[in-house]
């Protein structure tokens, strides 16, 4: 440090500055960013806002090696903070400086500088790590799925750790650089666009990027060989779609149903307004789990939602989640119905849409045909709790509470809400109880008893979403015809079988 004298006039004011703060101000970062279902997702004490991956992945050994470069703003004085990784880091460097790392617990890198860091620094973090992420689980539990010709991360509510660090929750979105080199011969696929390919020395590398803010989760990386169609919307977006080579009979279903995920994004902009993102696609690789995510820009579909024939409804669910849920995210994974109850509604409406079934005929009957005595009634889509998270209460009783909405403050302010909500907290974060309030806001009513009604009351609602329904000739009549749609609806509900976090 260089020295210089200071005049005696000034050198109380001047002490008063340059004492730097003191060892005990540094405090570590907590070690998960405090949601009430994962209180390990997550980290505390920074902010991200770019990833920039540079990957390479070998499908034949299931090996991947990579540097993620990490841009933060620390929000508290910094000793030590955390990054959720499941692959060995070999070195981590904070603003080009080498760092300490301990990996601790089940997916948790402790990272401490050469220097601490005072809140309000933007900081570089850069990560070098390796290893095969099929063989990374949490209590047997996985992210990463092994193809017969490569590998493919998309998980909710984690993936992140199985293939690069980060701070591992929506509370804190980022824009991303994935550059990712594979065998020539084969393809990796990931969120955005396509910013360029080359091929050199037996090693093919693409540059994707998604520039708008995302949820770790909601980043995806598909390895393997596909077929790939691409086109661009009316408005110039790019769409690419990605059919694995061997998807044997489910092939042609799937891409009969996501080669019309333009025709259904331009459907829902009319419901939810512009689309949020730079790029539209969907991708099916030879997986065999049964469930969709709506991971950004470019949805991942497991083939068994094809195995019935095409789908339309289940592109419209994981297309719906582009507003409600990439753009706006949960806060706390609590809030999952702010993602769930609307795209399950959407797909309510696209039958209505159809002339398959009113969302009113199947809000009718969901009501009718679940009794007062089934358990689904006891699950409160506004905190349905951790292992109910992704309970199919959560999906139809949360359609039901959009029904009543709908019904109570008619349609015009009830569209109003559904396209004025992404736009107030777009790519943000956002609570139940937010949306309570901007309904409220929109409609000028008092709504918080429906909603407690609809969300957070573990009985079955003496009346349904609708006065008809509540009718003493309508509760004395037979059950409801079962809505064209209804079947299709159904089979997209392994959407949410995501296996046991």
């Amino acid at each position: 440090m260089h020295r210089r004298l200071i005049v005696p006039s000034a050198l109380a004011a001047s002490l008063l500055l340059a004492i730097p703060a003191s060892a005990a101000d540094y405090v570590p970062g907590a070690p998960g960013i405090g949601d009430s279902y994962y209180p390990t997702s997550g980290n505390g004490g920074y902010d991200v806002s770019h990833y920039d991956l540079r990957l390479k992945y070998q499908p034949a050994t299931d090996l991947l090696e990579g540097t993620a470069t990490i841009l933060a703003t620390t929000t508290q004085n910094l000793s030590r903070f955390n990054l959720d990784l499941g692959l060995r880091a070999s070195e981590v460097r904070v603003d080009g400086r080498l760092a300490k790392v301990t990996a601790t617990g089940a997916h948790e890198l402790e990272v401490v500088p050469a220097v601490p860091l005072p809140k309000g620094k933007q900081i570089t973090v850069v990560v070098r790590y390796a290893g095969k992420p099929s063989e990374f689980k949490v209590d047997g539990w996985s992210a990463w799925h092994r193809t017969p010709d490569g590998g493919v991360a998309a998980q909710e509510p984690d993936s992140a750790a199985w293939w690069f660090p980060s701070n591992d929750h929506p509370r804190d979105k980022a824009t991303f650089d994935v550059s990712v080199s594979v065998p020539d011969g084969t393809q990796a696929v990931s969120n955005g666009v396509l910013q360029s390919q080359s091929s050199r020395l037996g090693w093919t590398r693409f540059n994707w990027r998604s520039n708008k803010p995302q949820a770790t989760y909601l980043a995806t990386l598909a390895v393997g060989k596909f077929d790939i169609t691409t086109d661009r919307t009316a408005n110039g977006l790019p769409v690419l779609n990605a059919y694995s080579k061997d998807l044997g009979d489910n092939a042609g279903a799937a891409r009969a149903s996501i080669e019309r995920t333009t025709e259904v994004a331009e459907w829902l902009e009319g419901v939810f307004g512009p689309y949020p993102f730079n790029a539209l696609g969907g991708y099916v690789p030879n997986v065999t789990s049964g469930y969709a995510l709506e991971t950004q820009t470019r949805p991942f579909y497991s083939p068994r939602q094809f195995a019935n024939g095409a789908n339309v409804s289940v592109v419209v669910h994981e297309l719906a989640h582009q507003w409600y849920g990439d753009s706006v995210s949960v806060h706390d994974w609590k809030d999952i119905w702010v993602n769930e109850g609307f795209a399950r509604y959407s797909q309510w409406l696209w039958s209505e849409k159809e002339g398959e079934g009113t969302a009113q005929e199947l809000a009718d009957y969901v009501y009718a045909t679940r009794t007062a005595e089934d358990p689904f009634w006891t699950v409160k889509p506004g905190d349905p709790g951790p292992d109910n998270q992704f309970h199919i209460a959560v999906y139809d009783r949360g359609a039901l509470a959009l029904q009543a909405l709908r019904n109570e403050i008619g349609d015009e302010d009830f569209f109003a809400v559904l396209k004025g909500w992404p736009q107030r907290f777009a790519h943000g974060n956002a609570r139940v109880a937010d949306f309570v309030r901007y309904a409220e806001e929109v409609s000028g009513k008092p709504l918080a008893a429906l909603f407690d009604t609809w969300l957070y009351q573990p009985a079955k609602p003496a009346a349904g979403p609708s006065p008809v329904s509540a009718s003493p000739a309508r509760a004395a009549a037979v059950e409801p015809a079962q809505p064209r749609s209804w079947k299709k609806i159904a089979a997209t509900n392994t959407v949410h079988e995501h296996g046991d976090h």
